[in-house]
């Protein structure tokens, strides 16, 4: 935990905050956090700043917070993925929203398993404890928005030109004979596809909106690889 990501709601006076759950566990049980040591702590959706341990018990924490700092910026892209493996979930948005990323749209394609779609780690309480933990580890307190798009047409037909519009689109695409470019100024919007990629009706559907296909090199990537190769190489860290 490089980021004690508070809420409104663990305040119980301007100042001052008091935590029971895993986060009070961490602090005490990892990072030996006791009274008058100072941590990194943030408001969800708000300011950074520091935190005092003011008094600990074995079942809660109390802090007192001083936060008078900007989060950093958000990163300029949109990122559409294709639903990857329900395990695989946690660690890409983990990994996405490390990244600075604020809007993830889990798309279907016609490689996606259909069975994707059950798993509870696409429940709202789910999905946003893996982005809370991606915020404690980039020390960010701005909450990604996660879209669940089930069909393909028609969020690329109705719904993406909004999304996408006045931004660079790409979509990566291994058979691609023009390079991704790198550190791209103004905003992008990529769309990675799954394992195996996306079939040519995809890519044409996409390139037919305004995306152009790129790609990493000649060696295929996993799509956890992929994802980090991509964002690195596009963003400007």
């Amino acid at each position: 935990m490089n980021l004690l990501l508070l809420s409104p709601e663990d305040f119980f006076a301007p100042e001052m905050v008091r935590i029971a759950d895993r986060r009070h566990r961490h602090l005490r049980e990892v990072l030996r956090a006791g009274p008058g040591q100072p941590l990194r702590a943030g408001l969800l959706n708000g300011k950074l700043g520091s935190a005092h341990v003011v008094a600990q018990t074995a079942e809660q924490t109390t802090l007192r917070v001083a936060l008078t700092e900007l989060p950093p910026t958000p990163a300029p892209l949109t990122l559409l993925l294709a639903l990857p493996r329900p395990k695989a979930v946690r660690r890409l948005l983990q990994g996405v929203t490390a990244f600075g990323i604020k809007r993830i749209v889990l798309l279907n394609t016609a490689r996606v398993d259909k069975s994707y779609w059950q798993s509870p780690f696409l429940a709202q309480d789910a999905l946003r404890e893996q982005l809370l933990l991606g915020l404690e580890q980039a020390r960010d307190t701005l909450l990604p928005e996660v879209l669940l798009c089930p069909r393909f047409r028609p969020f690329v037909e109705d719904q993406l030109p909004q999304l996408a519009a006045d931004t660079l689109r790409l979509v990566a695409h291994p058979a691609s004979t023009r390079p991704c470019p790198s550190a791209v100024d103004g905003a992008v919007t990529l769309a990675i596809g799954p394992e195996g990629g996306f079939v040519p009706f995809e890519v044409d559907l996409l390139t037919a909106h305004g995306f152009t296909a790129v790609h990493l090199g000649a060696r295929p990537l996993r799509v956890e690889t992929a994802v980090s190769a991509l964002l690195g190489r596009l963003l400007r860290l």
